[in-house]
């Protein structure tokens, strides 16, 4: 049986909020296997899924950039939030999401392109860009979405100067309808998709595993409930389906139209335009999502600080 560490507990707790004690047992009862440990919490009730990510603590802007047909995002780390409000940070985020719109999004291509004004890569200019602000930088990711006809809109959420801020989003829409209608639903699709993080589009561009993860987790609850393994698969069924209604997209609620799916809310939109509309595609960064940061004891530095 593996050694269950005290940091390994409380990785697991930062994970999924569960007590202590809770987070040792998981553990034990799975090997240490921290992504089994997550289930088998989830599966007793002592844990929640949208807190398996663990706590976002990195710092930095998300830059959302738009021309006509194409747009794109990217995520530039920085130390602090201080750093985040800092006139030269912001410049450079907006270069390289300018760069980006250049290269369809692509990362590798992003990161490996002339940085304007520069004899230098996007790559380099940001590690030679370190000294200058005085914090550690990381150009962390990039994405981009694009429609033969049609618009790309952009959200960003928290902004912090124009198109940057803490959460950016992009929606594609694929139609021949009027440009500025379409752009104002595209504009409110992207509020929603801001607020309601789907994981995918559609129920089939869900990924495989994470379905089966989600079966096998509603499956046990069902047995440890008792339910009779006859009836399970049913339930199961029935609680996939608000599942999906959950993280996919077009079967969320509307947010800003309770009363309506995003597919209907698009549906109901082409027939006031006249022209078929469909959802090409969506991207959305939340700064530092999926980084975790060393939790400092500011107490502890302070006292230190102290007897040096």
């Amino acid at each position: 049986m593996a050694a269950i560490s005290a940091s390994m507990v409380k990785e697991l707790r930062d994970k999924t909020g569960a007590g202590m004690m809770d987070c040792k047992a998981a553990l034990g009862e799975t090997n240490g296997d921290m992504e089994a440990a997550v289930d088998w919490l989830r599966t007793k009730g002592l844990a929640k899924a949208a807190k398996k990510a663990g706590r976002v603590a990195a710092d930095g802007l998300v830059a959302a950039l738009t021309e006509g047909t194409a747009g794109a995002l990217v995520e530039i780390n920085s130390e602090t939030d201080f750093v985040a409000r800092n006139e030269t940070f912001q410049g450079l985020v907006k270069t390289i999401g300018t760069v980006a719109l250049t290269q369809g999004g692509d990362f590798d291509a992003t990161r490996g392109a002339a940085f304007p004004g520069a004899d230098e890569t996007v790559e380099e200019h940001v590690k030679s860009m370190v000294g200058t602000i005085g914090e550690n930088l990381s150009f962390r990711r990039s994405v981009g979405l694009s429609v033969n006809k049609g618009i790309v809109a952009s959200y960003v959420h928290g902004q912090v100067v124009p198109d940057q801020g803490k959460i950016g989003v992009l929606v594609a829409l694929e139609s021949e309808a009027d440009g500025a209608a379409l752009a104002d639903l595209g504009r409110k699709l992207a509020m929603h998709v801001a607020a309601a993080a789907p994981l995918a589009a559609r129920v089939d561009e869900l990924d495989p595993a994470a379905i089966e993860r989600e079966r096998e987790v509603l499956a046990q609850q069902a047995r440890d409930s008792g339910k009779p393994e006859n009836i399970i698969d049913k339930m199961v069924q029935g609680r996939l389906r608000k599942f999906y209604q959950e993280v996919v997209l077009l079967s969320q609620v509307f947010v800003v139209d309770p009363d309506n799916t995003v597919e209907q809310v698009i549906e109901n939109a082409a027939k006031e335009l006249g022209s078929p509309i469909k959802l090409a595609g969506f991207a959305r960064f939340a700064i530092g999502e999926g980084i975790e940061k060393e939790e400092a004891d500011f107490a502890a530095e302070v006292s230190a600080a102290v007897k040096s």
